[in-house]
């Protein structure tokens, strides 16, 4: 090999190494800013549930995170942004598309509204200190009324298709219409039933998902 390919040759190790290098600090910079970010958000969901989203501050967000207060606003938007990112992580829950997935393969009423009561319990298994959080900021907060508005739209529109299984599998009592399914299932399986048997009753979740379960049925089903 000559002078001038080895050389050459050290000047490309080098130029990849640089380039490694490089893209090794990115990598890590991206897994730090991706850490610092998730421990805002779990700080401030913890924070919310605890003392309620008014009395949670972003300085208390800060140290309970570790970061600066003007981390909290650069990266979560501070509390309304950090309130909005929750609720779009419990919108998009990878529970709610596998409960939709199997009951599209469930052709028995009663299969159907257990599949519903299970993944609704478990929505609030996960997610019920966010929806509580949330609902009880609402009446108070425009901004948070607004997206709970939306958020509300597309939870009752998945009532309504779990309404037109019922009725595409012949599963509902005479004279009931998918519309009319869907309001009883919201009655039973939106918001306010189980937090109503959990939270002011002391039920625990598995009762209050059988009670739901056997209401829903019992009214619903031929």
């Amino acid at each position: 090999m000559s002078f001038y390919q080895s050389d050459t040759l050290m000047n490309r190790s080098r130029s990849i190494l640089r380039v490694t290098e490089a893209t090794g600090s990115r990598s890590r910079r991206a897994d730090y800013a991706a850490l610092t970010r998730r421990a805002i958000i779990d700080a401030a969901r913890a924070l919310f549930a605890a003392k309620g989203f008014f009395a949670a501050t972003v300085e208390d967000i800060a140290a309970a995170a570790r970061v600066a207060p003007a981390t909290v606003y650069a990266v979560g938007g501070g509390k309304h942004g950090l309130l909005r990112t929750l609720m779009d992580e419990w919108q998009n829950a990878p529970v709610i598309q596998a409960t939709y997935d199997h009951i599209a393969t469930l052709t028995d009423g009663e299969a159907i509204l257990a599949a519903t009561a299970t993944g609704t319990r478990d929505m609030r298994e996960e997610w019920g200190d966010v929806m509580r959080t949330v609902l009880a900021t609402a009446p108070h907060d425009p901004r948070v009324a607004e997206a709970l508005a939306a958020v509300t739209a597309s939870y009752r529109q998945a009532v309504l298709l779990v309404a037109q299984r019922l009725a595409d599998t012949a599963a509902l009592k005479p004279g009931t219409s998918a519309a009319a399914a869907a309001d009883v299932l919201w009655f039973y399986f939106g918001y306010a039933s189980y937090f109503t048997l959990t939270d002011e009753n002391g039920w625990t979740l598995a009762e209050a998902e059988k009670w739901l379960l056997a209401q829903a049925s019992a009214t619903l089903l031929r």
